[in-house]
């Protein structure tokens, strides 16, 4: 549809814009847009219609026509299409003799000769295509402007990236309608991707989910990591390598699922891969693995964009399980890495934290072993003491026992011997006829109080004796208790040190060199750790984890 120009000063240009006013660069002036009404721009109206793409005057069309072969009027016969398409590529040279700023998205990239060749699309905002083309960065113009993007972005031209491209159309007769493009504005690349970071965190925010990870407990120990990674990637490498000894040693099990990371559906192939993954987990295990790692090696910033998913966001978000992430380099940061309960620069560091924390617990068992270890033997000290003073007050309670016994018998027995006496002599005093009387009351007295001073001490004794037997069977139970629960303590102390020892075996110099270390011995045998103790012509011994080999010293650099 033809547009209405209008002749707009620079000074009224903000009053033009600001009642609905479009500028339209290729042709250099304000136009009115569809659907605006016309009355308000009556001051500037040139009364001028021209058509929506830009073109040149007529007469120029004309003269390029005619310059390319052929005035474009046809005869009877026609005119060949070259001469037609000629006319054509004349024309659009002559309406775009510069690039116009256009955004665009990469749907392919290809390099041939130094040169880069785009698959260029636009799409609507339900995906539905509604440009096309293809664009061309010569050789000399990729090599200036494609290393300053990527160092501004830290990105690459990768099918999936948008851009703002000045772009020049170019209509050539036999390839057809493309664009050369010349610049590209990293701003608005970085703005894109951060858009799409920054609406998916709104929404989860809005759904009240966005810090849900971050309210989970750590992981007080690692027993079991359920690990999500791309099959291959050079950061799943330098996480095996580290978590395999852990697994070997019986210290923590890794369980893996492997997704793309990248590309067109990429976070839908993760979210189906983490699922499927825990569904298998809960079917071999009864409660949930200690952490989820997701992890992938370092790439460009639209590699990594992939992951911006609200969908992948969404699930971590829900899962009940701290989400650990070690995506790229410690510059890197995407979605995942702001919803997970900790995020880590790599996948090194990653598996680092986790048998750090491990470490920590070992060393931990170990000095609570020591702890135990003491408070045991401190126990059973206290026990032998304590059993020592119950003997010593059972032995001493014993012989106050026996020594009141004796004391009671004597003070019996003089009162016995007094009444006694004071019988007999009152028996003297009586008459003739009272003595037989008072001879048997005495006898029955005397033999009244031995019989009870007898009794009396008895009792003392057997009193004695049972409370001696009672406090030693109690002293035997509590020593009983007291050694074996030290006994439990020591075993299980025992059990743990001896892990930790074959841990720490497994640590030997034969695990090193079979990592691709090696060892240098000089003459004698003795290792050389120091550069300081080689010298030129020296002969050395280097030590393989299958051999040694002999070697001569050329030459010491240090």
């Amino acid at each position: 549809m033809p547009r209405t120009y209008l002749k707009v000063p620079f000074p009224q240009k903000d009053a033009a814009k600001s009642l609905g006013a479009r500028w339209d660069a290729a042709m250099s002036s304000w136009y009115i847009p569809e659907g605006v009404d016309t009355s308000a721009f009556s001051a500037w109206l040139s009364g001028t219609l021209l058509p929506t793409m830009p073109t040149v005057k007529s007469s120029s069309v004309v003269a390029a026509a005619v310059s390319a072969g052929s005035a474009l009027a046809v005869a009877k016969t026609g005119v060949p299409l070259s001469r037609l398409l000629a006319g054509v590529a004349t024309a659009v040279a002559a309406a775009y003799r510069t690039g116009v700023w256009t955004t665009v998205e990469v749907t392919e990239v290809r390099v041939r000769g130094g040169h880069v060749y785009l698959d260029l699309s636009e799409r609507d905002k339900n995906g539905v295509l509604v440009a096309k083309t293809t664009g061309t960065i010569w050789a000399d113009t990729a090599n200036r402007i494609l290393p300053e993007f990527e160092r501004a972005t830290g990105a690459n031209l990768a099918p999936g990236i948008k851009l703002l491209v000045r772009a020049k159309p170019v209509f050539k007769p036999q390839y057809g309608l493309s664009v050369d493009i010349d610049a590209i504005d990293p701003d608005y690349t970085l703005g894109d991707l951060e858009a799409r970071k920054r609406e998916i965190r709104s929404r989860l925010q809005a759904e009240g989910v966005f810090g849900a990870q971050k309210l989970l407990e750590a992981p007080w120990d690692y027993n079991a990591v359920l690990v999500v990674a791309p099959d291959g990637a050079a950061g799943l490498g330098d996480f095996r390598a580290e978590s395999e000894r852990l697994a070997a040693f019986g210290v923590c099990e890794f369980v893996y699922a492997s997704s793309r990371f990248q590309g067109e559906g990429a976070a839908a192939e993760i979210v189906a891969s983490l699922l499927a993954a825990l569904e298998r987990w809960t079917e071999g295990h009864e409660a949930n693995p200690d952490a989820i790692v997701i992890i992938r090696g370092g790439g460009a910033v639209n590699d990594l964009a992939w992951l911006n998913d609200y969908a992948l966001a969404r699930l971590i978000c829900d899962l009940p399980v701290p989400v650990f992430t070690g995506i790229g380099h410690e510059r890197d940061s995407t979605i995942l890495d702001e919803v997970a309960h900790t995020k880590f620069d790599t996948p090194s560091k990653v598996i680092a934290g986790i048998e750090q924390l491990i470490v920590r617990r070992t060393r931990e068992a170990g000095d609570a072993y020591e702890f135990v270890n003491q408070q045991a033997e401190l126990a059973a000290e206290k026990a032998k003491a304590s059993v020592r003073q119950f003997d010593a007050e059972v032995r001493a309670d014993a012989a106050r026992q026996v020594e009141f016994a004796k004391r009671k018998s004597t003070e019996l027995f003089a009162a016995v011997k007094e009444v006694s006496v004071t019988t007999i002599h009152r028996a003297r005093v009586l008459a003739n006829d009272g003595v037989a009387a008072v001879r048997v009351d005495a006898v029955k007295t005397i033999a009244e109080a031995r019989v009870e001073s007898t009794a009396s001490k008895d009792f003392v004794i057997e009193r004695a004796g049972s409370h001696v037997l009672r406090v030693r069977a109690a002293v035997g139970a509590s020593f009983d208790v007291v050694s074996e629960g030290a006994r439990r303590v020591v075993q299980v102390a025992r059990s743990t040190s001896e892990a930790l020892m074959r841990e720490v075996a497994g640590q030997g110099p034969e695990k090193t060199l079979g990592r691709g270390f090696v060892m240098v011995r000089d003459a004698g045998g003795k290792p050389m750790t120091r550069v300081a103790h080689v010298a030129p012509g020296q002969s050395v011994s280097v030590q393989f984890s299958d051999g040694a080999v002999g070697a001569k010293v050329d030459e010491v650099k240090k």
